[in-house]
């Protein structure tokens, strides 16, 4: 299995992109503007794109690799996503006014299908499986577990305190690595809670759950605020190997 990153800021600038996983070369977790650096075959080798919720900065390149890709795609392209989710891209986004509708285009092949999931369901993509795990955040939202069979990687989304999260973690066998969100530092604690997101500190609370020994890996850190970020996982959490996710990072699982 193989594990791309495309984007991992919590916002744009000086290089920055914001979220999207890609694994295995076909298939997308998340839609952020990452997407954009990818060439031509690879936009048309996807197939596949699960979305751990509905806000821009984790949809908004979805719109334009449609537009891209339906006159030269062989399939179609399949949208997964929790209900509220889905229901909120077709409603807001693709909904002939913002941007076409390509799950009524082209007339004669539609290019994208919707599929909505539920927590806890397990969905099955080119032998990969892809748990869905509820997490808490302003809106409606999941992470992702996803095992190849000999190799897993989990992902939260964007989430703040919760337990499911990290129980659907403990109840797997095995897992190589976490990825998991530090939005705000703890100096805007309120404003995280409201929003939605960990901190450092409230990340420290809830990673005692977790019981694999492995590394952690921390992403949507809002831009010019990483170091203090990073310092602030570290002085928290001195016993656990705490690196920040990056654009470009890529992960070979053997």
């Amino acid at each position: 299995m193989r594990l791309q990153v495309l984007g991992c800021a919590g916002g744009i600038g000086n290089g920055r992109r914001t979220t999207s996983l890609l694994v295995n070369g076909s298939f997308l977790i998340d839609a952020g503007t990452g997407v954009g650096d990818l060439s031509m075959e690879t936009l048309c080798r996807i197939c596949h794109i699960f979305f751990t919720h509905s806000h821009l900065d984790h949809v908004t390149c979805m719109p334009f690799l449609a537009d891209t890709v339906f006159s030269r795609h062989t399939t179609f392209v399949e949208l997964y996503g929790l209900a509220e989710t889905l229901a909120a891209i077709r409603t807001h986004i693709l909904n002939g006014t913002i941007w076409p509708d390509f799950a009524a285009l082209p007339p004669d092949h539609p290019l994208l299908r919707y599929r909505a999931v539920h927590k806890g369901e397990t969905i099955v993509v080119e032998g990969v499986e892809v748990t869905v795990i509820p997490v808490n955040h302003s809106v409606p939202g999941v992470g992702y577990l996803v095992d190849d069979g000999s190799h897993a990687f989990a992902f939260s989304g964007d989430t703040s305190t919760n337990t499911s999260f990290w129980d659907a973690l403990n109840a797997h066998p095995r897992l190589d690595l976490v990825i998991v969100e530090v939005g705000f530092p703890d100096d805007q604690l309120a404003l995280a809670k409201i929003s939605g997101h960990y901190t450092a500190s409230l990340l420290a609370k809830d990673i005692v759950q977790l019981r694999h020994q492995v590394p952690i890996y921390i992403t949507h850190m809002k831009p010019g605020l990483e170091e203090q970020i990073l310092m602030e996982c570290n002085t928290h959490m001195p016993d656990y190997h705490i690196t920040p996710l990056a654009d470009g990072m890529i992960f070979e699982f053997p």
